[in-house]
């Protein structure tokens, strides 16, 4: 594709889209796809913060949300694990573009006539001390007008940082891309609809393998490896690309508990060796969904089941042979095991403590963080353990936000 610099001005627009949607495109998941979109669309309106909602059950609900001069690294993080819902109704500002599914921009949001049916709601400014000024909402539409959602961009700047009403090229481009940029989102939400349908189809075999189990153990592992990553100063782009992949990959971890038959899945007791050693199998069961790699997405979802009840000091399974009861399997240790599966390690034991079971009620999260630090250097990869304190605070806006039903 040319370079923006070598076509017309008025053909550097349209090029900046088609290569930002051809990056889209090669997202999996829909908060790596709405990170993305919302980021691009702030770069080219050179906007302070913005918000995306999604429509679910005829509601409009918060699903991303980015701010330069309020969120650091870890308070955004944080942020984005907000769970609020707004109506579809031309009382507020999103909820009437949502509703007449036209974008709409407003120079200042305290200057609006008192005669239009929408108004701005001041409560995050009040609390926050932010001043929300300008304001470009925009209706996500798919195919056939599919509305899928709202983006809201905040307060245009200038050259200098100024706080300027959004331009003319702003609300004619900026659309352009969210129309084409919709049809991704979709496949986003069908991809992480897909995944969770397959693990409603655990949870009729095994109950504590719930839809919200496998969120949080997925956003667990995306936050514990974008800070993994950051600390190695990997580039933004490769971070946003694993991160999307271990989210999805980590829902999954468990799915090779289809094949456990009952009488020992569901036993209420403690099993027996013999029967521990055929729940083991379900590492090697769910990594045969995947023998046939068609991508990285593939590749790191059969490390993550294969992988995720390994031991940093090589006690865990199945090892390196096929079978983890053979008598002279040898072990994996450390840094031989992938580093997806140490970071789905610690996400799902932390969650199998937090959660109520059939046989035992969630543990306090003082102990389910001390029998985390205990085990650091034994069951689990130190420096992993190390990053989920450091970003506890992300770890628990996650719990808040997909709650066990």
């Amino acid at each position: 594709m040319p370079d923006d610099r070598e076509c017309p001005k008025d053909q550097a627009p349209v090029l900046t889209i088609l290569r930002n949607i051809d990056e889209i495109n090669n997202l999996n998941d829909v908060d790596s796809i709405l990170d993305k979109i919302l980021l691009d669309s702030r770069e080219f309106a050179n906007a302070d913060a913005g918000s995306i909602f999604l429509v679910e059950d005829n509601h409009l609900t918060f699903s991303y949300v980015q701010n330069d001069t309020l969120f650091d690294e870890q308070t955004s993080q944080t942020a984005l694990y907000q769970n609020f819902t707004l109506p579809i109704s031309e009382q507020s500002i999103v909820g009437y573009v949502a509703k007449t599914k036209k974008s709409l921009s407003i120079p200042d949001a305290y200057d609006i006539s008192p005669t239009l049916p929408y108004a701005f709601n001041k409560d995050f400014d009040n609390k926050s001390g932010y001043r929300t000024t300008s304001l470009l909402t925009i209706p996500l539409l798919a195919q056939e007008s599919r509305l899928v959602g709202v983006m809201q961009l905040i307060n245009a700047r200038d050259d200098s940082g100024k706080t300027v009403p959004f331009s003319n090229d702003d609300t004619t481009y900026v659309p352009l891309f969210c129309n084409n940029a919709a049809v991704a989102i979709e496949r986003g939400i069908m991809n992480r609809e897909l995944i969770l349908r397959m693990m409603r189809m655990a949870e009729l075999r095994d109950p504590m393998e719930t839809g919200a189990h496998v969120q949080r153990v997925g956003a667990f592992c995306a936050e514990m490896y974008g800070a993994w990553a950051a600390r190695r100063g990997h580039k933004p782009k490769e971070i946003k690309r694993q991160r999307d992949n271990i989210r999805l990959a980590a829902m999954l971890h468990d799915i090779g508990k289809v094949g456990i038959p009952d009488a020992i899945l569901k036993k209420p007791a403690k099993l027996t060796p013999e029967e521990y050693a055929v729940m083991q199998q379900h590492t090697l069961l769910g990594a045969r969904l995947f023998n046939n790699e068609r991508s990285n997405l593939d590749a790191m979802s059969k490390e993550i089941i294969l992988g995720h009840h390994e031991r940093w000091d090589g006690a865990g399974y199945p090892g390196r042979t096929a079978d983890p009861a053979t008598p002279d399997n040898k072990p994996i240790m450390g840094e031989e095991i992938p580093l997806s599966a140490r970071i789905c390690a610690v996400a799902d034991v932390f969650d199998a403590l937090a959660s109520a079971r059939s046989y035992k009620e969630a543990y306090p999260e003082e102990k389910c963080l001390r029998i985390l630090e205990e085990k650091a250097g034994s069951h689990f990869d130190p420096e992993i353990v190390e990053i989920f304190f450091e970003i506890f605070d992300v770890i628990k806006a996650i719990q808040r936000r997909f709650q066990d039903t």
